[in-house]
């Protein structure tokens, strides 16, 4: 009859380890940075885009209209003459006008976004929050892919904010750009939006990440508590500062944007430098800050809500991932 073996006759090495009374050994798909799917950081991002670009677009009605170069009436204009102007003229609907064309193309372009900010921050910052330089990179080539997405749109947007657009709404707009111009239109000034947003994102991402961590250190105690202040105020600081940089590279996005509609200037050369110089010639250097204070003003709060409502998205997937992950 068989018998358990003698204790000395055991192999210690293949005893049995005893685990913890919690232990799961489950099989786990291997999650994103922050312990999120890349599908999760998509839909995150994509909540965050559409509510920060609705939230603000009537300032960024004003913004384009003031950098309009042409006939254009509000290009010299304050920001409380220009309000007044549109609210004249068009009434409360002339600051929404175009919304449809963000509404279609905000939430696409920042659910790739954030997905490629945060797969390339998890690949490049090797672990390390401090890494500024990984964020700054992270930042460059999510922007590269999301204004991939969104410039068609972003062009719609623009010429349907313009004083007296003669498009009737977004599918006429398109329709008519096909037509008279080609496809090509529509990515007039993808070099132009890259080139801005590539210096935009990295100051954006590296002083957002630089600003939250320090933040957070004041009061680790509080953090979790503190949060949502941390990520507005974070957010706040890098939209203002990125957007102030970048500001003349905006002035000739907008230009080849909005060229030839309402008395806009059409360029011969659809290159930045050609454009940089007619914008010089015709208003002196202060023509490339054309609409700096209320693009400042745009993406203050707008990155303020959209970093808010991203990691409030993020917050609540990571939740939902804990509770699932402890059922299982």
């Amino acid at each position: 009859m068989a018998t358990d073996a003698s204790p000395k006759f055991q192999q210690r090495d293949l005893l049995p380890v005893p685990q913890p009374l919690d232990y799961h050994p489950a099989v786990t798909v291997n999650p994103a940075h922050d312990g999120l799917h890349f599908w999760q950081f998509m839909v995150a991002g994509s909540i965050a885009g559409t509510v920060e670009h609705m939230a603000m677009f009537p300032v960024d009605t004003i913004k384009t209209q003031m950098q309009a170069l042409g006939t254009c009436p509000l290009r010299s204009a304050s920001i409380p003459t220009a309000l007044n102007g549109i609210l004249k003229t068009e009434g409360v609907v002339g600051l929404y006008r175009g919304i449809g064309a963000m509404g279609l193309g905000a939430g696409p372009a920042h659910a790739v976004y954030f997905s490629v900010y945060e797969s390339c921050k998890k690949r490049f910052s090797g672990g390390n929050p401090n890494n500024s330089a990984a964020h700054a990179i992270s930042g460059v080539f999510a922007t590269t892919a999301s204004d991939a997405v969104f410039t068609p749109m972003d062009t719609v947007k623009q010429r349907l904010q313009l004083s007296e657009s003669p498009y009737k709404g977004v599918l006429d707009c398109v329709k008519r750009v096909l037509k008279e111009e080609g496809f090509k239109a529509f990515y007039a000034s993808y070099k132009t939006t890259v080139l801005m947003n590539a210096p935009y994102t990295a100051v954006h991402f590296s002083t957002y990440e630089s600003v939250k961590l320090g933040l957070s250190g004041v009061s680790p105690e509080n953090a979790s508590d503190e949060r949502l202040i941390v990520h507005a105020t974070a957010g706040a600081a890098a939209g203002a500062a990125a957007a102030l940089v970048t500001t003349p590279l905006d002035v000739v996005k907008t230009q080849l944007q909005c060229q030839g509609i309402c008395g806009c200037d059409r360029f011969k050369s659809g290159s930045i430098g050609d454009v940089f110089r007619i914008i010089v010639k015709k208003d002196g250097y202060r023509g490339l800050m054309r609409g700096w204070m209320p693009r400042m003003l745009f993406h203050a709060p707008a990155a303020a809500i959209c970093w808010s409502t991203y990691e409030a998205a993020k917050s609540f997937f990571q939740e939902h991932n804990t509770v699932s992950s402890s059922v299982t």
